[in-house]
């Protein structure tokens, strides 16, 4: 994660401590589950435990996210929270059962109660007339036989909503409206711009870096920040310093063996102008999004899975797009006697910039 969006999770963490522990613990509960990541879910689950959250909360917050995020999700989660519970069980520690919700009356109507939680919830009436349905499922299931069990509050609820979603890539319109819907329900503008720091330490940067930059277009605020990608899949390396002086930003080094390196460039990182000559260079792309050129040709872009075998001899160069980190494998092949690298001019800002 960029430098300056790693400071500022830091000092929220620090300084703002806005989420219970119980709070902290649903956020990384769900969005593990949503993730689908069952060891970081099994860890969050015991850490909420240590720290106060109950059986009938975190098997609420689990069972909600069917919705958000499908069955077998859902069901996977229950079934790690009934291991998670045995083992606490058989170790001798204190797990709380927490009470169980409300019956609901003899009159409860589901679609009337959760027409008016949809209703607080977006801060409109809102229908969905395009899929009458499914404006029925959200309305009489999940806004009201869902969200009418009280042993979550609607403030929790969104808490756990916000985290899921942001586990999801591609449901960014969700997330926005979700946040909106979370000031709605009761939580606070401090406390979700604490969740993003709990993302990024319980979680992963990619979730933590997805919340924060739909929050910065929610407020109105800057967010210049690239988007991250796992270290922990393929290794980010050290400094490449040896280099620097052939690269615009910052990139680092992983020796692979056999030959192989991963480069890692930060956003808008890329390289000078070069050439390989008596030599074929491979980029295998591994993360994140980047781009390559030769000279007097059209920018590729550059995505996971993309293979690009550059001619010896063609001057060319390659980095990462400008709101993305970026990785890719490099090895030579057909390598001739007195094969060498020539680096060249700087990629200057009008040449990367007209990469769209």
């Amino acid at each position: 994660m960029a430098t300056v969006l790693l400071m500022s999770l830091q000092i929220n963490a620090q300084t703002n401590m806005a989420l219970t522990t119980r709070q902290q613990a649903l956020v990384a509960i769900a969005a593990n589950e949503a993730k689908g990541n069952i060891d970081g879910l099994k860890a969050a689950l015991n850490e909420g435990f240590d720290g106060g959250l109950t059986i009938s909360e975190a098997k609420e917050a689990l069972s909600q996210l069917y919705a958000y995020t499908g069955f077998p999700r859902s069901l996977n989660a229950l079934g790690a929270l009934q291991q998670v519970i045995k083992e606490r069980t058989e170790a001798g520690k204190k797990t709380e059962p927490g009470r169980e919700a409300d019956p609901l009356p003899n009159d409860y109507n589901a679609l009337k109660q959760g027409t008016e939680v949809q209703t607080k919830l977006s801060g409109r009436p809102f229908n969905y007339d395009f899929a009458p349905q499914t404006d029925y499922y959200l309305k009489a299931h999940l806004f009201g036989d869902i969200f009418a069990r009280n042993n979550l509050s609607f403030a929790d609820r969104e808490i756990v909503t916000v985290s899921a979603i942001s586990a999801l890539p591609g449901c960014e319109p969700q997330l926005l409206a979700h946040i909106s819907g979370a000031r709605n329900m009761g939580v606070t503008d401090e406390q979700l711009r604490a969740i993003p720091a709990i993302l990024e330490q319980k979680v992963g940067s990619e979730e933590a870096w997805r919340l924060s930059k739909m929050q910065a277009q929610f407020f109105g605020e800057e967010f210049h920040e690239g988007k991250p990608v796992d270290f922990n899949v393929w290794p980010k390396g050290n400094p490449n310093d040896a280099y620097a002086q052939y690269f615009i930003g910052n990139s680092y080094l992983a020796d692979m063996g056999g030959g192989i390196f991963n480069v890692t460039f930060e956003p808008g990182c890329r390289n000078n102008w070069h050439v390989h000559h008596k030599q074929v260079q491979v980029l295998i792309c591994v993360a994140g999004r980047g781009w390559y050129q030769e000279w007097g040709k059209e920018p590729v872009e550059m995505t996971p899975g993309t293979v690009i075998a550059i001619p010896a001899e063609a001057k060319h160069w390659h980095g990462a797009a400008r709101d993305s980190w970026f990785q890719h494998l490099t090895y030579h092949k057909d390598v001739q006697p007195g094969a060498s690298n020539e680096w060249l001019e700087p990629v200057t800002d009008e040449v990367y910039n007209k990469v769209k």
